[in-house]
C-alpha cells in the first residue's frame, strides 16, 4: 500500500497527518487519500457527497433530457458514477485503516464488539423462533377445531347420501335360502 502523501499536494508540512482539534490522537477525513490530490479544505465525505450530487444532477439535468447524442449521455453519466465509486472505495479503504489500526491497539473493543453482534443475532433469532411457535400453536388450534368439527356430523347425518348410508347400515343382511326348491345348488 502506498504511503500517505500528506502536505504534498495540500500544502501541508510532510509526515503524518494531524488531528482535528476535538479528535486526539484519530487521523481526519481532510486528509489526502493515497494517490488523490485534495484541497485542504475537502474531506472524502465531502468528496463522496458531491460525486453523488453530481450523479443525481446528471441523471435530472435537462441538458441530458434535451440532448440528442445518447452516447455523450451515457459517457457522461458513466463518468459521474465511476468517480462516485472511486471516492466510496477511497472512503472504505480510510474506514478499514481505522478499523486494522483500533484491531492492533485495542483488540479487546474488537471482541467486545463481537460479542455483542452475536448478542443481537440471539435476540433477533429467538424472537424469531418465538413468531414461529406463535403460528404454529395457532395452526395446531385450526387443526384441533377441524378434527372436532369432523367429529361431530358422524352422530347426525346431514343430507339425504348419509341418511341413506345410515339407514342402510341399520338393515340386517337377507339370509341365504337353504334346501328351498329353485333355491340353487346345494
Amino acid at each position: 500500500m502506498a504511503a500517505p502523501l500528506g502536505g504534498m499536494f495540500s500544502g501541508q508540512p510532510p509526515g503524518p497527518p494531524q488531528a482535528p482539534p476535538g479528535l486526539p490522537g484519530q487521523a481526519s477525513l481532510l486528509q489526502a487519500a493515497p494517490g488523490a490530490p485534495r484541497p485542504s479544505n475537502s474531506t472524502l465525505v465531502d468528496e463522496l457527497e458531491s460525486s453523488f450530487e453530481a450523479c443525481f444532477a446528471s441523471l435530472v439535468s435537462q441538458d441530458y433530457v434535451n440532448g440528442t447524442d445518447q452516447e455523450e449521455i451515457r459517457t457522461g453519466v458513466d463518468q459521474c458514477i465511476q468517480k462516485f465509486l472511486d471516492i466510496a472505495r477511497q472512503t472504505e479503504c480510510f474506514f478499514l485503516q481505522k478499523r486494522l489500526q483500533l484491531s492492533v491497539q485495542k483488540p479487546e473493543q474488537v471482541i467486545k464488539e463481537d460479542v455483542s453482534e452475536l448478542r443481537n443475532e440471539l435476540q433477533r433469532k429467538d424472537a424469531l423462533v418465538q413468531k414461529h411457535l406463535t403460528k404454529l400453536r395457532h395452526w395446531q388450534q385450526v387443526l384441533e377445531e377441524i378434527n372436532v368439527q369432523h367429529k361431530k356430523p358422524a352422530d347426525i347425518p346431514q343430507g339425504s347420501l348419509a341418511y341413506l348410508e345410515q339407514a342402510s347400515a341399520n338393515i340386517p343382511a337377507p339370509l341365504k335360502p337353504t334346501g328351498m326348491p329353485g333355491g340353487g345348488p346345494d
